[in-house]
């Protein structure tokens, strides 16, 4: 049974799991136990062997434009910031999404900032509404930032339009977002949920031990120097050549068939 929470909302429809941010009268952005609850629902997909793709979103219009400002520089604000300084494991949420097995994509619509921009930067896909809007932001608010985009968005864009991105935060539209290569596609407002959908059933249809095998080599290619990833790739190309996924993907090739896929 899916656990409820009060800040998201989790989806699963087969090897596809959907997490929504779910504060849409606060364009999603981040309050209450949102960043304890990602973080415990995150983990729970990371451990599940049987999701192979995970969706992140926004519920109504939005993405995330970051914190809820309102939140921690209203009234309350010194209580609210020492409950974010007491987090630890919770700021791992955009390690969790960059290095768990399922292959992560950030379905950006409306305003992408702060925190969400960084944990949209720390999924593998990014895939924009032709409504996206997206600013660092981290500068106007006297933040240094979070969720790890100096680590992510330089591998994304490169080192010096990432620190330019940091060091003059500024609002930019989708169009600009694909033409610097932040996101890989820009879909029509009308078209995005179809977007999402055929991209999510193309990834699921793949072969299940090649596709997580495969994001187990990008994190792992992050971690070490070349001539060890490439010992490391081999021993997994060799081993992955011995299933019956591989040896069904090269018949059904040969027969101009689809595959079909058991994943052993």
């Amino acid at each position: 049974m899916t656990k409820t929470y009060e800040t998201i909302l989790v989806a699963r429809d087969g090897a596809v799991a959907t997490l929504s941010l779910n504060r849409p009268d606060k364009r999603n952005s981040i309050g209450g136990p949102m960043m304890v609850e990602l973080y415990e629902a995150l983990s729970a997909i990371a451990a599940d062997p049987d999701v192979r793709v995970l969706v992140l979103r926004g519920e109504g219009a939005d993405f995330c434009p970051g914190a809820d400002v309102k939140h921690y520089g209203g009234q309350g604000a010194p209580a609210a910031a020492r409950a974010v300084w007491s987090m630890t494991r919770e700021f791992n949420v955009a390690v969790l999404l960059h290095e768990m097995p399922a292959v992560t994509i950030a379905a950006i619509s409306g305003a992408c900032a702060g925190a969400g921009f960084g944990w949209a930067c720390a999924c593998d896909l990014r895939i924009a509404s032709s409504t996206a809007r997206f600013n660092t932001a981290f500068l106007d608010v006297g933040v240094a930032g979070d969720m790890g985009g100096p680590w992510t968005l330089p591998r994304i864009l490169g080192a010096a339009k990432a620190r330019e991105l940091y060091f003059l935060p500024g609002k930019f539209d989708a169009a600009e977002a694909l033409r610097i290569g932040l996101v890989s596609r820009v879909a029509p407002a009308e078209d995005f949920e179809a977007e999402i959908v055929g991209l999510t059933a193309r990834l699921g249809r793949a072969a299940p031990l090649a596709l997580t095998t495969m994001k187990a080599n990008f994190v792992a290619a992050e971690k070490i120097g070349f001539s060890d990833y490439i010992g490391l790739e081999s021993e997994k190309h060799m081993r992955l050549f011995q299933t019956e996924d591989t040896t069904e993907a090269f018949k059904a090739f040969v027969e101009k068939r689809p595959p079909v896929f058991k994943g052993r």
